[in-house]
Protein backbone atom coordinates (compact mmCIF):
# COMPACT_ATOMS: atom_id res chain seq x y z
CA UNK A 1 0.00 0.00 0.00
CA UNK A 2 1.29 3.49 -0.89
CA UNK A 3 1.40 6.19 1.16
CA UNK A 4 -1.05 8.21 -1.28
CA UNK A 5 -3.49 5.87 -1.19
CA UNK A 6 -3.44 6.09 1.62
CA UNK A 7 -4.11 10.03 2.70
CA UNK A 8 -6.88 9.48 -0.27
CA UNK A 9 -8.37 7.49 1.98
CA UNK A 10 -8.13 9.31 4.99
CA UNK A 11 -9.93 12.07 3.40
CA UNK A 12 -12.62 9.73 2.19
CA UNK A 13 -13.23 8.35 5.70
CA UNK A 14 -13.13 11.97 7.73
CA UNK A 15 -16.77 12.54 7.32
CA UNK A 16 -16.92 9.24 8.76
CA UNK A 17 -14.28 9.69 11.92
CA UNK A 18 -16.87 11.51 14.32
CA UNK A 19 -19.34 8.45 13.97
CA UNK A 20 -16.99 6.18 14.30
CA UNK A 21 -15.98 7.51 17.60
CA UNK A 22 -19.38 7.60 19.03
CA UNK A 23 -20.26 4.11 18.83
CA UNK A 24 -20.33 1.48 22.27
CA UNK A 25 -22.26 1.45 25.38
CA UNK A 26 -21.60 2.59 28.54
CA UNK A 27 -18.48 0.62 29.45
CA UNK A 28 -16.62 1.72 26.68
CA UNK A 29 -17.55 5.20 27.36
CA UNK A 30 -16.47 5.03 31.00
CA UNK A 31 -13.13 3.28 30.03
CA UNK A 32 -12.29 6.02 27.72
CA UNK A 33 -12.92 8.37 30.27
CA UNK A 34 -10.86 6.57 33.06
CA UNK A 35 -8.09 5.68 30.29
CA UNK A 36 -7.34 9.10 29.26
CA UNK A 37 -9.07 8.72 25.64
CA UNK A 38 -11.59 10.78 24.04
CA UNK A 39 -14.85 10.83 25.96
CA UNK A 40 -17.89 9.97 23.13
CA UNK A 41 -20.36 11.94 25.35
CA UNK A 42 -18.49 15.50 23.97
CA UNK A 43 -21.51 17.28 22.19
CA UNK A 44 -21.94 13.88 19.76
CA UNK A 45 -25.75 13.09 21.25
CA UNK A 46 -26.82 9.58 20.18
CA UNK A 47 -25.77 7.70 17.63
CA UNK A 48 -28.22 7.39 14.60
CA UNK A 49 -29.66 4.06 14.37
CA UNK A 50 -28.92 4.48 10.49
CA UNK A 51 -24.72 3.45 11.26
CA UNK A 52 -25.87 0.86 13.43
CA UNK A 53 -25.16 -2.65 12.58
CA UNK A 54 -22.92 -4.66 10.41
CA UNK A 55 -21.05 -3.16 7.27
CA UNK A 56 -20.66 -4.16 4.19
CA UNK A 57 -17.91 -6.39 3.79
CA UNK A 58 -15.32 -5.33 1.15
CA UNK A 59 -15.14 -6.55 -1.90
CA UNK A 60 -11.96 -8.35 -2.74
CA UNK A 61 -10.28 -7.82 -6.03
CA UNK A 62 -7.54 -10.27 -6.03
CA UNK A 63 -9.16 -14.01 -5.55
CA UNK A 64 -7.98 -15.58 -2.25
CA UNK A 65 -5.75 -18.80 -2.32
CA UNK A 66 -7.88 -21.86 -0.70
CA UNK A 67 -7.83 -22.86 2.22
CA UNK A 68 -5.79 -25.93 3.63
CA UNK A 69 -6.40 -28.97 5.20
CA UNK A 70 -3.08 -28.85 7.60
CA UNK A 71 -0.63 -27.06 8.76
CA UNK A 72 1.84 -28.93 7.05
CA UNK A 73 0.51 -27.37 3.38
CA UNK A 74 1.39 -23.88 4.72
CA UNK A 75 5.10 -22.48 3.71
CA UNK A 76 5.92 -21.68 7.08
CA UNK A 77 9.50 -22.61 8.76
CA UNK A 78 10.07 -26.11 9.58
CA UNK A 79 11.05 -24.63 13.10
CA UNK A 80 6.98 -23.31 13.53
CA UNK A 81 5.48 -26.80 12.15
CA UNK A 82 7.71 -28.51 14.67
CA UNK A 83 6.69 -26.31 17.79
CA UNK A 84 2.76 -26.20 16.33
CA UNK A 85 3.27 -30.67 16.83
CA UNK A 86 5.10 -30.05 19.95
CA UNK A 87 2.13 -27.79 21.42
CA UNK A 88 -0.43 -31.03 19.96
CA UNK A 89 -2.06 -28.09 17.57
CA UNK A 90 -2.79 -30.60 14.79
CA UNK A 91 -5.55 -29.78 12.89
CA UNK A 92 -6.34 -25.98 11.74
CA UNK A 93 -9.44 -24.24 12.90
CA UNK A 94 -11.29 -23.06 9.99
CA UNK A 95 -9.95 -19.42 10.16
CA UNK A 96 -6.66 -20.66 10.06
CA UNK A 97 -7.24 -22.69 7.74
CA UNK A 98 -8.47 -19.89 5.42
CA UNK A 99 -6.43 -16.81 6.05
CA UNK A 100 -2.99 -18.20 6.82
CA UNK A 101 -2.41 -18.96 2.73
CA UNK A 102 -3.20 -15.67 2.05
CA UNK A 103 -1.31 -13.76 5.15
CA UNK A 104 1.58 -16.09 4.63
CA UNK A 105 2.07 -14.32 0.97
CA UNK A 106 1.87 -10.54 2.27
CA UNK A 107 -1.94 -10.40 1.81
CA UNK A 108 -3.91 -7.78 3.90
CA UNK A 109 -6.51 -9.91 5.82
CA UNK A 110 -10.32 -9.15 7.62
CA UNK A 111 -11.03 -11.32 9.95
CA UNK A 112 -14.22 -12.04 11.57
CA UNK A 113 -14.85 -14.73 13.67
CA UNK A 114 -16.52 -15.21 17.60
CA UNK A 115 -13.58 -15.61 20.88
CA UNK A 116 -12.42 -19.06 20.55
CA UNK A 117 -12.32 -19.51 17.15
CA UNK A 118 -8.71 -19.35 17.10
CA UNK A 119 -8.09 -16.13 15.87
CA UNK A 120 -4.27 -15.43 17.70
CA UNK A 121 -2.57 -18.28 15.38
CA UNK A 122 -4.54 -17.11 12.77
CA UNK A 123 -2.18 -13.65 12.84
CA UNK A 124 0.12 -14.82 14.87
CA UNK A 125 1.84 -17.31 12.83
CA UNK A 126 1.65 -15.40 10.13
CA UNK A 127 3.09 -12.49 11.25
CA UNK A 128 6.34 -14.99 13.12
CA UNK A 129 6.78 -16.71 10.23
CA UNK A 130 6.77 -13.37 7.89
CA UNK A 131 9.35 -12.02 10.69
CA UNK A 132 11.72 -15.39 11.06
CA UNK A 133 15.47 -14.93 10.49
CA UNK A 134 15.39 -10.74 10.65
CA UNK A 135 16.38 -9.02 13.86
CA UNK A 136 15.23 -5.85 15.16
CA UNK A 137 17.68 -2.61 16.07
CA UNK A 138 16.49 -1.01 19.17
CA UNK A 139 13.82 1.17 19.45
CA UNK A 140 12.60 -0.81 16.49
CA UNK A 141 10.01 -3.26 16.03
CA UNK A 142 9.05 -5.42 12.79
CA UNK A 143 5.80 -5.93 14.02
CA UNK A 144 3.02 -4.86 16.19
CA UNK A 145 -0.52 -6.61 17.27
CA UNK A 146 -2.56 -3.96 18.83
CA UNK A 147 -4.97 -4.91 21.53
CA UNK A 148 -7.37 -3.45 23.88
CA UNK A 149 -6.70 -4.86 27.01
CA UNK A 150 -3.84 -6.02 29.24
CA UNK A 151 -5.72 -8.97 29.73
CA UNK A 152 -5.82 -10.47 25.78
CA UNK A 153 -2.37 -8.79 25.57
CA UNK A 154 -0.97 -11.13 28.24
CA UNK A 155 -3.11 -13.65 26.59
CA UNK A 156 -1.51 -13.19 23.34
CA UNK A 157 1.75 -13.03 24.54
CA UNK A 158 1.46 -16.53 25.95
CA UNK A 159 -0.13 -17.98 23.11
CA UNK A 160 2.42 -16.65 20.68
CA UNK A 161 5.62 -17.27 22.98
CA UNK A 162 6.71 -21.01 21.83
CA UNK A 163 6.04 -20.29 18.74
CA UNK A 164 8.19 -17.21 19.17
CA UNK A 165 11.22 -19.29 20.97
CA UNK A 166 11.21 -21.53 18.23
CA UNK A 167 12.53 -18.82 15.63
CA UNK A 168 14.41 -17.13 18.01
CA UNK A 169 12.32 -14.08 17.54
CA UNK A 170 11.92 -11.85 20.34
CA UNK A 171 8.32 -10.69 22.35
CA UNK A 172 7.97 -7.30 23.94
CA UNK A 173 4.72 -6.89 25.65
CA UNK A 174 3.86 -3.23 26.26
CA UNK A 175 0.66 -2.46 28.83
CA UNK A 176 -0.67 0.14 30.80
CA UNK A 177 -0.49 -1.04 35.11
CA UNK A 178 3.04 -2.44 34.64
CA UNK A 179 6.61 -0.65 34.66
CA UNK A 180 7.12 1.48 31.78
CA UNK A 181 10.60 1.56 32.70
CA UNK A 182 10.98 -2.30 32.13
CA UNK A 183 8.88 -2.00 29.27
CA UNK A 184 11.45 0.69 28.11
CA UNK A 185 14.19 -2.00 28.51
CA UNK A 186 12.55 -4.94 26.68
CA UNK A 187 12.70 -2.45 23.56
CA UNK A 188 15.55 -0.94 24.14
CA UNK A 189 16.82 -4.59 23.69
CA UNK A 190 15.43 -4.95 20.61
CA UNK A 191 12.36 -6.69 20.27
CA UNK A 192 11.45 -8.06 16.98
CA UNK A 193 7.61 -8.16 17.76
CA UNK A 194 5.30 -5.95 20.20
CA UNK A 195 1.92 -6.91 21.77
CA UNK A 196 0.64 -3.44 22.80
CA UNK A 197 -2.59 -1.49 24.07
CA UNK A 198 -2.66 1.49 22.41
CA UNK A 199 -2.02 4.09 25.25
CA UNK A 200 1.00 2.29 26.74
CA UNK A 201 2.36 2.08 23.39
CA UNK A 202 2.02 5.67 22.98
CA UNK A 203 3.80 7.02 26.12
CA UNK A 204 6.54 5.06 25.18
CA UNK A 205 6.68 6.70 21.81
CA UNK A 206 5.85 10.14 23.19
CA UNK A 207 9.59 9.08 25.52
CA UNK A 208 11.68 7.84 22.32
CA UNK A 209 11.61 4.43 23.59
CA UNK A 210 9.91 3.02 20.66
CA UNK A 211 9.56 3.91 16.63
CA UNK A 212 6.94 2.23 14.87
CA UNK A 213 8.53 3.48 11.33
CA UNK A 214 10.34 -0.08 11.07
CA UNK A 215 6.89 -2.07 11.60
CA UNK A 216 5.82 -3.39 8.52
CA UNK A 217 3.50 -6.62 9.49
CA UNK A 218 0.54 -4.53 12.01
CA UNK A 219 -2.19 -6.77 13.65
CA UNK A 220 -5.39 -5.26 15.52
CA UNK A 221 -6.82 -7.77 17.21
CA UNK A 222 -10.58 -6.99 18.61
CA UNK A 223 -10.50 -3.43 16.51
CA UNK A 224 -14.56 -3.22 17.90
CA UNK A 225 -13.53 -3.16 21.36
CA UNK A 226 -10.77 -0.86 20.75
CA UNK A 227 -13.04 2.03 19.16
CA UNK A 228 -15.80 1.07 21.83
CA UNK A 229 -13.30 2.00 24.26
CA UNK A 230 -12.72 5.48 22.77
CA UNK A 231 -9.21 4.02 21.34
CA UNK A 232 -9.63 4.82 17.90
CA UNK A 233 -8.05 8.08 17.54
CA UNK A 234 -5.01 6.79 19.30
CA UNK A 235 -5.25 3.65 17.08
CA UNK A 236 -5.27 5.53 14.26
CA UNK A 237 -2.11 7.83 15.21
CA UNK A 238 -0.28 4.36 15.57
CA UNK A 239 -1.27 3.33 12.36
CA UNK A 240 0.24 6.32 10.71
CA UNK A 241 3.93 5.50 11.87
CA UNK A 242 3.85 2.02 10.29
CA UNK A 243 5.58 1.58 7.01
CA UNK A 244 2.60 2.29 4.50
CA UNK A 245 3.65 0.09 2.51
CA UNK A 246 3.59 -2.90 5.11
CA UNK A 247 0.74 -6.03 5.75
CA UNK A 248 -2.23 -5.04 8.04
CA UNK A 249 -4.44 -7.89 9.63
CA UNK A 250 -7.50 -6.76 11.43
CA UNK A 251 -9.20 -9.62 13.46
CA UNK A 252 -12.42 -9.58 15.41
CA UNK A 253 -15.31 -11.11 16.16
CA UNK A 254 -17.57 -8.19 15.41
CA UNK A 255 -17.45 -6.14 12.63
CA UNK A 256 -19.88 -3.30 12.84
CA UNK A 257 -19.89 0.60 11.72
CA UNK A 258 -16.83 1.69 13.81
CA UNK A 259 -14.38 -0.80 12.28
CA UNK A 260 -15.46 0.30 9.19
CA UNK A 261 -13.03 3.57 9.25
CA UNK A 262 -10.53 1.17 9.98
CA UNK A 263 -11.15 -1.77 6.84
CA UNK A 264 -11.53 1.46 4.32
CA UNK A 265 -8.70 3.46 5.29
CA UNK A 266 -5.61 0.77 5.89
CA UNK A 267 -6.73 -2.53 4.52
CA UNK A 268 -5.35 -2.61 0.90
CA UNK A 269 -7.75 -5.35 -1.36
CA UNK A 270 -8.71 -7.90 1.83
CA UNK A 271 -9.30 -11.41 1.88
CA UNK A 272 -12.36 -11.22 3.87
CA UNK A 273 -13.53 -14.71 5.78
CA UNK A 274 -15.71 -14.51 8.40
CA UNK A 275 -16.22 -18.21 10.03
CA UNK A 276 -19.02 -17.38 12.08
CA UNK A 277 -22.37 -14.74 12.24
CA UNK A 278 -21.38 -12.01 13.85
CA UNK A 279 -24.19 -12.93 16.91
CA UNK A 280 -22.00 -15.46 17.29
CA UNK A 281 -24.22 -18.16 18.40
CA UNK A 282 -22.57 -21.22 18.68
CA UNK A 283 -24.06 -24.58 18.87
CA UNK A 284 -21.77 -26.02 21.75
CA UNK A 285 -23.19 -22.97 23.89
CA UNK A 286 -26.44 -23.12 26.11
CA UNK A 287 -28.33 -19.69 26.51
CA UNK A 288 -30.39 -19.43 29.70
CA UNK A 289 -32.57 -16.39 30.65
CA UNK A 290 -33.62 -17.33 34.40
CA UNK A 291 -36.41 -14.93 35.60
CA UNK A 292 -36.07 -14.25 39.20
CA UNK A 293 -38.21 -12.64 42.02
CA UNK A 294 -36.15 -9.40 43.03
CA UNK A 295 -36.32 -10.95 46.50
CA UNK A 296 -34.52 -13.98 45.43
CA UNK A 297 -31.73 -12.83 43.10
CA UNK A 298 -29.15 -12.67 45.86
CA UNK A 299 -29.40 -16.12 47.40
CA UNK A 300 -29.87 -17.73 44.15
CA UNK A 301 -26.55 -15.97 42.76
CA UNK A 302 -25.15 -17.22 46.23
CA UNK A 303 -26.25 -21.28 45.36
CA UNK A 304 -25.10 -20.96 42.05
CA UNK A 305 -21.57 -19.73 42.78
CA UNK A 306 -21.83 -22.33 45.36
CA UNK A 307 -22.05 -25.70 42.34
CA UNK A 308 -19.07 -27.61 41.67
CA UNK A 309 -16.59 -26.41 39.04
CA UNK A 310 -15.92 -22.77 38.07
CA UNK A 311 -18.31 -20.03 36.85
CA UNK A 312 -17.42 -16.47 35.99
CA UNK A 313 -20.31 -14.20 37.01
CA UNK A 314 -20.63 -10.41 35.92
CA UNK A 315 -21.83 -7.73 37.36
CA UNK A 316 -21.89 -3.61 36.18
CA UNK A 317 -19.74 -2.09 39.04
CA UNK A 318 -16.74 -2.48 40.61
CA UNK A 319 -18.30 -1.57 43.64
CA UNK A 320 -20.75 -4.45 43.12
CA UNK A 321 -18.54 -6.76 42.11
CA UNK A 322 -15.95 -6.28 45.60
CA UNK A 323 -19.61 -6.54 47.72
CA UNK A 324 -20.37 -9.90 46.66
CA UNK A 325 -17.51 -11.32 46.69
CA UNK A 326 -17.10 -10.30 49.88
CA UNK A 327 -20.29 -11.62 50.66
CA UNK A 328 -19.19 -15.56 49.17
CA UNK A 329 -16.48 -15.60 50.93
CA UNK A 330 -18.15 -14.91 54.13
CA UNK A 331 -20.63 -17.67 52.73
CA UNK A 332 -17.79 -20.68 52.24
CA UNK A 333 -17.06 -19.50 48.32
CA UNK A 334 -13.80 -19.63 47.57
CA UNK A 335 -13.87 -16.25 44.96
CA UNK A 336 -12.07 -13.57 44.09
CA UNK A 337 -13.20 -10.22 41.96
CA UNK A 338 -11.61 -8.70 38.66
CA UNK A 339 -11.70 -5.39 37.69
CA UNK A 340 -10.45 -1.97 36.75
CA UNK A 341 -9.57 -0.88 39.78
CA UNK A 342 -7.14 -3.79 40.69
CA UNK A 343 -3.59 -3.20 39.76
CA UNK A 344 -2.22 -5.54 37.38
CA UNK A 345 -0.15 -7.57 39.44
CA UNK A 346 -3.68 -8.42 41.27
CA UNK A 347 -5.24 -9.21 38.14
CA UNK A 348 -2.71 -11.15 36.69
CA UNK A 349 -2.82 -13.08 40.20
CA UNK A 350 -6.53 -13.52 40.35
CA UNK A 351 -6.76 -15.00 36.55
CA UNK A 352 -4.05 -17.55 37.65
CA UNK A 353 -5.44 -18.64 40.69
CA UNK A 354 -8.93 -18.64 38.36
CA UNK A 355 -7.25 -21.00 35.87
CA UNK A 356 -5.09 -23.44 38.43
CA UNK A 357 -8.54 -23.67 40.35
CA UNK A 358 -7.15 -21.94 43.74
CA UNK A 359 -10.72 -20.10 43.42
CA UNK A 360 -14.18 -21.67 41.89
CA UNK A 361 -15.60 -18.03 41.18
CA UNK A 362 -14.50 -15.11 39.46
CA UNK A 363 -16.61 -12.28 39.82
CA UNK A 364 -16.05 -9.84 37.28
CA UNK A 365 -16.67 -6.80 35.39
CA UNK A 366 -16.87 -6.24 31.31
CA UNK A 367 -13.09 -6.19 31.67
CA UNK A 368 -13.33 -9.56 31.98
CA UNK A 369 -15.44 -10.39 28.98
CA UNK A 370 -12.52 -10.72 26.68
CA UNK A 371 -8.99 -11.67 26.25
CA UNK A 372 -9.38 -14.61 28.97
CA UNK A 373 -9.58 -18.37 28.23
CA UNK A 374 -9.77 -20.85 30.59
CA UNK A 375 -10.11 -24.27 29.56
CA UNK A 376 -13.18 -26.53 30.81
CA UNK A 377 -15.01 -23.70 32.08
CA UNK A 378 -18.91 -24.27 31.53
CA UNK A 379 -20.40 -21.26 33.35
CA UNK A 380 -20.92 -17.68 33.01
CA UNK A 381 -23.49 -15.75 35.00
CA UNK A 382 -24.90 -12.43 34.23
CA UNK A 383 -26.00 -11.30 37.74
CA UNK A 384 -26.55 -7.87 36.04
CA UNK A 385 -27.67 -8.18 32.69
CA UNK A 386 -25.69 -6.11 30.26
CA UNK A 387 -27.03 -3.44 28.10
CA UNK A 388 -25.72 -4.13 25.17
CA UNK A 389 -25.66 -6.89 22.97
CA UNK A 390 -22.13 -6.81 22.31
CA UNK A 391 -21.16 -7.27 25.70
CA UNK A 392 -23.59 -10.22 26.25
CA UNK A 393 -21.66 -12.27 23.58
CA UNK A 394 -18.40 -11.02 24.80
CA UNK A 395 -19.58 -11.83 28.30
CA UNK A 396 -20.52 -15.47 26.90
CA UNK A 397 -17.44 -16.04 24.75
CA UNK A 398 -15.42 -17.44 27.98
CA UNK A 399 -17.13 -20.60 27.45
CA UNK A 400 -17.98 -23.09 25.39
CA UNK A 401 -14.09 -22.34 23.30
CA UNK A 402 -12.94 -24.06 21.59
CA UNK A 403 -15.29 -27.01 20.24
CA UNK A 404 -15.83 -27.18 24.15
CA UNK A 405 -19.52 -26.99 25.65
CA UNK A 406 -20.89 -24.30 28.23
CA UNK A 407 -23.98 -22.42 29.35
CA UNK A 408 -24.85 -18.62 29.70
CA UNK A 409 -27.09 -18.14 32.40
CA UNK A 410 -29.18 -14.24 32.72
CA UNK A 411 -30.78 -13.44 35.93
CA UNK A 412 -33.31 -11.18 34.73
CA UNK A 413 -35.88 -9.47 37.22
CA UNK A 414 -39.53 -8.47 36.08
CA UNK A 415 -38.63 -5.28 35.13
CA UNK A 416 -35.57 -6.00 33.07
CA UNK A 417 -37.51 -8.33 31.33
CA UNK A 418 -38.16 -6.36 28.09
CA UNK A 419 -34.91 -4.93 27.91
CA UNK A 420 -33.58 -8.35 27.95
CA UNK A 421 -35.94 -9.59 24.99
CA UNK A 422 -34.75 -6.51 23.03
CA UNK A 423 -31.24 -7.66 23.62
CA UNK A 424 -31.52 -11.17 22.71
CA UNK A 425 -33.51 -10.20 19.46
CA UNK A 426 -30.46 -7.89 18.81
CA UNK A 427 -27.65 -10.91 19.74
CA UNK A 428 -29.58 -13.10 17.20
CA UNK A 429 -30.14 -15.87 19.83
CA UNK A 430 -33.29 -17.14 21.22
CA UNK A 431 -32.60 -18.34 24.86
CA UNK A 432 -34.85 -20.94 26.71
CA UNK A 433 -36.56 -18.59 29.53
CA UNK A 434 -37.45 -20.23 32.82
CA UNK A 435 -38.90 -19.15 35.93
CA UNK A 436 -36.77 -20.25 38.94
CA UNK A 437 -37.02 -19.53 42.40
CA UNK A 438 -34.01 -19.99 45.27
CA UNK A 439 -34.57 -24.07 46.40
CA UNK A 440 -36.35 -25.44 43.41
CA UNK A 441 -35.41 -28.26 40.91
CA UNK A 442 -34.98 -26.18 37.95
CA UNK A 443 -32.48 -23.64 39.16
CA UNK A 444 -30.28 -26.72 40.37
CA UNK A 445 -30.85 -28.57 37.08
CA UNK A 446 -29.60 -25.58 35.06
CA UNK A 447 -26.52 -23.88 37.32
CA UNK A 448 -26.10 -27.09 39.52
CA UNK A 449 -26.83 -24.32 42.44
CA UNK A 450 -26.36 -25.93 45.98
CA UNK A 451 -26.57 -24.53 49.39
CA UNK A 452 -23.23 -23.48 50.12
CA UNK A 453 -21.10 -24.48 53.69
CA UNK A 454 -21.30 -21.03 55.28
CA UNK A 455 -17.92 -21.34 57.09
CA UNK A 456 -15.97 -18.38 55.94
CA UNK A 457 -12.91 -18.65 53.37
CA UNK A 458 -10.04 -16.86 53.29
CA UNK A 459 -8.23 -16.65 49.84
CA UNK A 460 -4.11 -16.58 50.58
CA UNK A 461 -1.34 -15.90 48.33
CA UNK A 462 0.05 -19.49 47.26
CA UNK A 463 3.99 -19.28 48.73
CA UNK A 464 6.33 -19.74 46.05
CA UNK A 465 8.44 -22.59 46.53
CA UNK A 466 12.09 -21.92 48.18
CA UNK A 467 15.09 -22.40 46.06
CA UNK A 468 16.95 -25.01 47.14
CA UNK A 469 19.85 -25.01 49.64
CA UNK A 470 23.46 -25.76 47.91
CA UNK A 471 25.38 -28.11 49.60
CA UNK A 472 28.59 -27.56 51.61
CA UNK A 473 30.85 -28.35 48.76
CA UNK A 474 29.11 -25.96 46.44
CA UNK A 475 28.80 -23.03 48.56
CA UNK A 476 32.69 -22.99 49.25
CA UNK A 477 33.19 -22.50 45.99
CA UNK A 478 33.25 -19.37 44.23
CA UNK A 479 33.85 -18.38 40.94
CA UNK A 480 36.67 -16.51 40.05
CA UNK A 481 36.16 -12.50 39.53
CA UNK A 482 37.84 -12.63 36.08
CA UNK A 483 35.48 -15.06 35.06
CA UNK A 484 32.31 -13.10 36.36
CA UNK A 485 33.86 -9.35 34.74
CA UNK A 486 33.89 -11.76 31.36
CA UNK A 487 30.74 -13.26 31.25
CA UNK A 488 28.14 -11.08 29.28
CA UNK A 489 25.60 -9.71 30.99
CA UNK A 490 21.84 -11.08 30.49
CA UNK A 491 20.12 -9.10 29.00
CA UNK A 492 15.85 -9.21 30.46
CA UNK A 493 13.75 -8.53 28.03
CA UNK A 494 9.58 -8.25 28.93
CA UNK A 495 7.70 -11.12 27.55
CA UNK A 496 10.59 -12.14 25.71
CA UNK A 497 11.26 -15.86 25.12
CA UNK A 498 14.59 -17.59 26.32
Amino acid sequence: MNRTRTNDRFARARNGSAASGRGGGRFGSSAASRSGGPSRSGGYGRRPAAIQGEFALPKTITPALPAVEGFADLDMPGELLAALGSQGVTVPFPIQAATLPNSLVGRDVLGRGRTGSGKTLAFGLALLARTAGQRADARQPLGLILVPTRELAQQVTDALAPYARSVKLRLATVVGGMSIGRQAGALRGGAEVVVATPGRLKDLIDRGDCRLNQVSITVLDEADQMADMGFMPQVTALLDQVRPEGQRMLFSATLDRNVDLLVRRYLSDPVVHSVDPSAGAVTTMEHHVLHVHGADKHTATTEIAARDGRVIMFLDTKHAVDRLTEHLLNSGVRAAALHGGKSQPQRTRTLAQFKTGHVNVLVATNVAARGIHVDNLDLVVNVDPPTDHKDYLHRGGRTARAGESGSVVTLVTPNQRRDMTRLMAAAGIVPQTTQVRVGEEALRRITGAQAPSGIPVVITVPVAERPKKRSAASRGRRRPASAARRAPARQSTVGAPA
